[in-house]
């Protein structure tokens, strides 16, 4: 499996002949005035409109692009989401530009319920429980293809379910984990509206190195390749890397 990191959340997922991509971002549209505009790229897939399978750990709007992903996708493609929430008024507003989206934009979605499992092309994909800080709905995607098992765990928070996780999927060959209270960190930082910890991606590897993980901080646009080596997974930058360690 090839795994590209497409800035901010996204990443784009190859495998078989396959692509999927999970929490694209192209544009922030009118959101652009209270965050900001970007401090670095947030690249696209490679080819647009042959993207079979989307997956969205939430739909806030920095996670769920509708017009990103109505390019992206492939005619017969499909959008894997969480559960619409319950609620009304400013219960929802987080996730309502992006229902809107979906409705207006006739993108096909599913939703799939977390420990529900989707085969799609070359790819199974199960959401797994997850929780941010708003009490939005949310999930964790875990990604297996070609023998090889990730997990991008989106916005979410500390939870009680990690260790079910852990028993039922794992152990992962990568895992895309938050840095920054969410998962996301740099792209955007506009002091008072969006501010981010202090050096989040450093944080994280210093602790990681403590810990005895090892933990590499992927760059807009780089490609990490998931190899079979003497019967375990090698983490195989496709090119010269960027590390912030």
């Amino acid at each position: 499996m090839r795994i590209r990191r497409l800035g901010w959340a996204g990443l784009e997922l190859e495998a078989a002949g396959s692509t999927a991509v999970i929490d694209l971002l192209e544009e922030l549209g009118p959101m652009a005035e209270l965050f900001g505009e970007p401090h670095e790229p947030l690249p696209r897939p490679n080819a647009p409109g042959t993207v079979s399978l989307a997956l969205v750990t939430h739909l806030h709007f920095d996670h769920a692009d509708p017009p990103a992903l109505g390019r992206a996708l492939a005619p017969d493609g499909i959008v894997l989401r969480p559960a619409p929430a319950d609620g009304r008024g400013l219960e929802t507003v987080a996730m309502a530009a992006a229902e809107r989206g979906f409705a207006q934009l006739e993108i096909p979605t599913r939703v799939v319920e977390p420990w529900g499992t989707v085969d799609v092309g070359p790819f199974e994909v199960t959401a797994v429980p997850a929780a941010d800080g708003f009490g939005d709905p949310q999930v964790s995607w875990v990604v297996a293809a070609e023998g090889r098992r990730i997990i991008h765990c989106g916005d979410t928070v500390f939870h009680g379910w990690w260790w079910l996780t852990k028993l039922r999927h794992g152990p992962f060959d990568a895992a895309f984990l938050p840095v920054n209270g969410p998962i996301h960190y740099d792209t955007l930082n506009n002091p008072p509206t969006y501010a981010q910890v202090d050096r989040p991606a450093q944080a994280f590897a210093q602790a990681a190195t403590r810990r005895g993980v090892r933990a590499h901080v992927v760059a807009p646009g780089e490609y990490l390749e998931q190899r079979a080596s003497a019967g375990q997974a090698k983490e195989t930058p496709a090119r010269p890397t960027r590390r912030s360690l």
